[in-house]
């Protein structure tokens, strides 16, 4: 597939970035993505949030399971807390979701 190209706006600058390092950064950055020999389209940051979120999702678990829909559906029905599903310790330093 062809690469398209992003537009980013620059909210807050708080390292004082000019324009043009800015862009090399974020150019040099879309080189980085470990699930692809190519660049990407976006900054390798936004995609790895996206998996983390997606992963992190799937790994919530509610405590009762006594309500297979709500659990489905992202709520837990009473307010019940969420727990986090257990990694194995050789993988809690990794990026495992990518």
């Amino acid at each position: 597939g062809t690469n398209k190209p992003a537009h980013y706006c620059v909210l807050f600058d708080e390292n004082g970035f000019e324009a043009d390092s800015l862009q090399l950064l974020t150019y040099r950055l879309c080189y980085g993505y470990a699930r692809c020999t190519r660049s990407v389209s976006l900054v390798p940051a936004a995609y790895y949030a996206h998996l983390a979120a997606f992963r992190g999702r799937a790994l919530l678990a509610p405590d009762d399971d006594s309500d297979k829909a709500s659990s489905c559906s992202g709520t837990t029905g009473g307010g019940g807390m969420m727990t986090i599903a257990k990694v194995h310790d050789n993988l809690k330093t990794t990026m495992f979701y990518t």
